[in-house]
């Protein structure tokens, strides 16, 4: 089974907050915009996996929300193929009750943005929201929704930042966003370092130089069970991001590089996501096939 660890859609790309909207538009990601807003286009996309994990979002130092409801909603209209990944601003004043929602609604993960957000990942208001994640179950993947802004406190996405939080909560899962680049060597650090600490290959798959590296790193010390395949959707589609994945020793051909074995490779494109992460549920092939049986197609619509 294959499962996208990381993708988005939103009915406007406003929704990211005001600064990151801005920069997208001037960065010219039409396709990246239209698609995640265009109803069904995640469907296709999805054809060539089994399931994918899609991410809702908020922000209130950006005014970036990306509503919960209207995350579940597309996902309980996916005919089982996406999972929820609640998105949690840890310094809101009702983040524990959001969370608390989000577990109602079925979502099996919480995803946060330390630099957008405004806060240290050992803020003692986000130890508290880590810590009852941990309680329930749900893993936290640390992602960006959209470009940095202005606005950002990139400090405070440094992977180091999740060293305390691993030593003072060991059971929480964490999930570092395209392999913590730019801080790519602080990652795996810590993915050796913490059984509970992993990271996703979203943005890296798009560039194929730095997902060598990172991969190349990661084979060395022994810890490519700890990568999980993600292509970021909209930004990569995944039967683009798996070729990536498979074609990247392309780069040690005719010269003295290493490579990376082709079954640690497949491993990471094949990983047990719901499994090695420990989320609440599942979804399996089985049951979708299940659903389709009993159910006509609904294609995915915009939050009213």
């Amino acid at each position: 089974m294959i499962i996208d660890a990381q993708t988005r859609i939103w009915p406007s790309v406003d929704r990211l907050g005001r600064e990151s909207a801005d920069i997208a538009r001037r960065q010219q990601a039409s396709r990246w915009i239209r698609e995640s807003a265009e109803p069904g286009q995640l469907e296709v996309d999805l054809d060539p996996i089994d399931a994918a994990l899609v991410f809702g979002y908020r922000c209130e130092r950006q005014d970036a929300s990306i509503a919960n409801e209207w995350v579940a909603d597309v996902v309980a209209r996916s005919r089982g193929r996406l999972m929820g990944v609640a998105g949690i601003d840890p310094m809101s004043t009702d983040a524990l009750d959001e969370l608390a929602r989000a577990v109602d609604m079925g979502f099996v993960a919480v995803t946060v943005c330390p630099s957008d957000q405004g806060f240290h990942p050992t803020n003692s208001t986000a130890m508290r929201l880590w810590e009852r994640c941990q309680h329930l179950g749900l893993p936290v993947f640390v992602s960006r929704p959209g470009p940095p802004c202005p606005g950002a406190i990139l400090e405070f996405d440094r992977p180091l930042n999740w060293d305390e939080v691993a030593r003072s909560i060991p059971e929480l899962s964490v999930v570092l966003s395209g392999i913590g680049s730019p801080w790519v060597e602080e990652t795996l650090l810590l993915l050796q370092k913490h059984p509970r600490i992993f990271a996703d290959t979203a943005g890296l798959v798009k560039r194929p130089w730095q997902l060598f590296q990172a991969l190349l790193g990661a084979s060395s010390m022994g810890i490519t069970e700890k990568l999980l395949f993600a292509s970021g959707w909209p930004a990569e589609t995944p039967a683009k991001a798996i070729e990536t994945i498979y074609s990247v020793n392309g780069f040690s051909h005719g010269t003295q590089l290493p490579s990376i074995p082709r079954p640690q490779l497949r491993s990471i494109v094949e990983r047990d996501l719901p499994t090695v992460l420990g989320m609440p549920i599942a979804p399996t092939a089985s049951s979708e096939k299940a659903a389709e049986s009993t159910s006509e197609a609904t294609p995915l619509q915009d939050e009213a």
